[in-house]
């Protein structure tokens, strides 16, 4: 670990991150709303932001040395916790097995695939991978939680002006219950690596093919049982401090 971890510095790494990906869509002109509308539009407004994004956060981690800290969870909880990242997993499945894929082309599925690819990596790294590393760095694990569902809600908000309108301000609320379920992934499994594959998967069910309208009514009561999960959860953890490894924690309140 070449840098001490701490919460501004997790911040600022999401921040830099974020600007990187807005960046790429401020400079290719998004039209939100036409995203998945071609393999053009897939390539400039959906692989080439998530992109650079990854690419910033791979120099940062590795500037920082945070790298296991980031994909490795020594904090277990129990393998139960799991299980609604498996359910968004198979739900996922479900949906891509009654969608329509007529007007899907192979460069479309190809450049689909690489953005799921981008997702998973860059918003779990962004957030559950350094952010979360940061924070661990000063405050009790509940706050980290909390911090990381609130800043991945909160990061989708820029698609209100970028074409998305008000329905960002639901995209907000279902991160962050989203975001409770891939934190579960992480600390039930040991790794960051299956809330990326989950992430990625959920993003490519959501977006490939016509149809599945209904995922997003359903999706939404994933995320409320890794809510009540998380809770029940961390009040055993009420003033935990869980450092990463080789990192000196700041004194702080609970």
């Amino acid at each position: 670990m070449k840098v001490q971890p701490r919460p501004l510095i997790g911040v600022l790494c999401l921040v830099v991150y974020l600007a990187a990906f807005y960046g790429v869509w401020i400079v290719n002109d998004i039209d939100y709303d036409a995203i998945g509308d071609s393999a053009d539009t897939l390539l400039t407004w959906y692989v080439m932001p998530l992109v650079v994004g990854c690419l910033v956060l791979v120099v940062l981690a590795s500037v920082l040395g945070w790298w296991r800290p980031a994909i490795v969870e020594t904090a277990r909880v129990p393998r139960w916790a799991a299980v609604p990242g498996v359910l968004m997993a198979l739900l996922a499945a479900l949906v891509l097995l009654t969608k329509d894929f007529s007007d899907t082309t192979g460069q479309m599925l190809v450049y689909l695939v690489l953005g799921s690819i981008g997702v998973g990596f860059g918003e779990e790294m962004a957030n559950r991978g350094l952010l979360l590393t940061g924070l661990r760095g000063s405050l009790s694990e509940p706050w980290v939680w909390f911090w990381t569902c609130a800043c991945f809600g909160l990061m989708h908000l820029p698609n209100w002006v970028f074409g998305a309108g008000p329905v960002a301000t639901y995209q907000v609320l279902t991160a962050f219950l989203a975001g409770s379920t891939f934190y579960l992934l992480r600390r039930a499994t040991g790794s960051l690596v299956w809330a990326m594959l989950v992430h990625g998967f959920n993003d490519f069910a959501a977006f490939a093919g016509d149809g599945g309208a209904w995922m997003a009514l359903v999706t939404p009561f994933i995320g409320l049982t890794s809510l009540v999960m998380v809770v029940v959860l961390l009040r055993r953890e009420k003033g935990v401090h869980h450092v990463p490894q080789g990192a000196t924690p700041l004194p702080a309140p609970a």
